[in-house]
């Protein structure tokens, strides 16, 4: 099941990965005097009243205007995630294909079923709960994940001719309220399959997203105060405070919680969860002239790392 065990993994861990916290800042509060007459200063009865309470009302105003005070963070804006600079988790994805069954050993949990073209029951997957595996010809297979009947991801998967090369393209509708994610890309063998097993078989390593579309990949940040709103075109969306407290996670049936926190200016980190129990964590680095993001993701539901990098829009 290439789709979901690789390219929709990594779509969605570059979506984990670029839910983060942002750095927030300070400004000065100018405080400009009204247009009036010209005076002399200090011959104004009037002029002397507005000397004597100006500085108390630039602190007034500082104190019951916070958003004033606070800098735009050195994360907002819109973001891109650059897949080509992506680098892989090196723990190969496990696939057999033979005497008509279907089994993807290091999907979470593993899933066993026929590969006869029709839906097949599975549980435990909050992005589908039917697959359907079909044989094309010796080296290729479609899948369709479904659930509460409505088809939710295909993909086609087809092996190379010296069967070294795994490519797969997708379509994912999965966790998108939205048009759906497509893309290509491609796994290198690590390891043969069974004897006599479909081509597809054995361990295999992603090495390339050829493409992703940029309704997976494009995310906005915007601090308000002490807390962070991330949204994303899919329609994935949460508002967290910027001090570790967890927080509702909107749109995503594979995460039900997050929480944000700030361990430098340039850097923070993000924790996931799926219904208490932590699924990712994500720790972004601001480069230098902030144009650039490194997301590192430690993925715990796989027990794999991957790192992302994002570029400011």
């Amino acid at each position: 099941m290439p789709i979901t065990a690789n390219a929709r993994t990594m779509v969605r861990r570059a979506e984990a990965g670029r839910r983060v916290l942002r750095a927030g800042g300070r400004r000065c509060i100018l405080a400009v005097v009204p247009k009036g007459p010209a005076t002399i200063p200090g011959n104004s009865s009037m002029e002397k009243e507005t000397m004597k309470k100006l500085p108390w009302f630039v602190l007034l105003l500082s104190l019951l205007t916070p958003g004033l005070a606070m800098a735009q963070s050195v994360f907002d804006g819109t973001w891109k995630v650059d897949m080509k600079t992506a680098q892989f988790p090196t723990k190969p994805d496990v696939y057999v294909l033979q005497n008509g069954m279907y089994q993807c050993k290091t999907c979470v949990p593993a899933i066993g079923i026929k590969a006869d073209g029709q839906d097949q029951k599975v549980t435990g997957h909050p992005y589908f709960d039917t697959m359907s595996i079909k044989l094309v010809d010796d080296r290729t297979i479609e899948e369709t994940e479904k659930k509460n009947g409505k088809v939710v991801a295909t993909s086609k998967t087809w092996a190379s001719a010296d069967g070294n090369k795994l490519m797969f393209e997708f379509t994912d509708s999965s966790a998108t309220n939205a048009d759906p994610v497509t893309g290509k890309g491609e796994e290198t063998r690590v390891a043969k399959g069974p004897a006599g097993s479909h081509p597809i078989s054995g361990s295999w390593r992603a090495s390339k997203m050829e493409s992703v579309s940029d309704n997976g990949l494009v995310f906005t940040y915007k601090v308000a105060g002490d807390s962070l709103t991330m949204t994303n075109l899919t329609g994935q969306t949460y508002t967290a405070k910027l001090d570790g407290t967890e927080a509702p996670y909107d749109g995503d049936p594979g995460t039900t919680s997050v929480s944000v926190k700030k361990l430098d200016t340039n850097k923070m980190e993000e924790t996931d969860k799926r219904d208490g129990k932590v699924i990712s964590i994500a720790r972004m680095t601001l480069s230098a002239d902030g144009k650039s993001m490194t997301i590192a993701v430690d993925d715990k539901l796989h027990g794999t790392t991957m790192q992302l990098t994002a570029l400011k829009q």
